[in-house]
């Protein structure tokens, strides 16, 4: 089995690059014998705040990582990056837990590869 890791740094909505980077996870974690984690840092630990409300028409950060989750990918939300955005387990969405950089440390030493967004 191929492991891909997403680390994704920017907020979920303003640029795209944790659009993208979701986007990119979730085409590789439909596919057989791929895993995928993605470990959300930074601004993009609040792409994992339940409850997000959004324009009609307009994509869901949620939604995307609610796919990942069904598809059996893990995610990783930094717990000081959640601290620091007053952010708690309660506030994640289904799927999301509360990371650490040690863990991190051991899912980039597992990964087959590594994308940064």
């Amino acid at each position: 089995m191929k492991s891909f890791l997403f680390i994704l740094n920017d907020a979920p909505y303003g640029s795209e690059r944790s659009y993208n980077g979701l986007r990119l996870a979730n085409a590789i974690a439909r596919r057989e014998d791929h895993a995928v984690r993605v470990f959300l840092m930074g601004d993009a630990a609040t792409c994992a705040r339940r409850g997000q409300k959004l324009p009609v028409g307009y994509y869901s950060i949620e939604t995307m990582l609610g796919n990942l989750h069904r598809h059996s990918g893990e995610v990783g939300v930094c717990g000081t990056c959640m601290d620091a955005r007053g952010l708690t387990e309660d506030d994640l969405i289904e799927g999301c837990h509360r990371g650490t950089l040690d863990e991190l440390a051991g899912w980039t030493g597992a990964a087959d590869q590594v994308l940064v967004f």
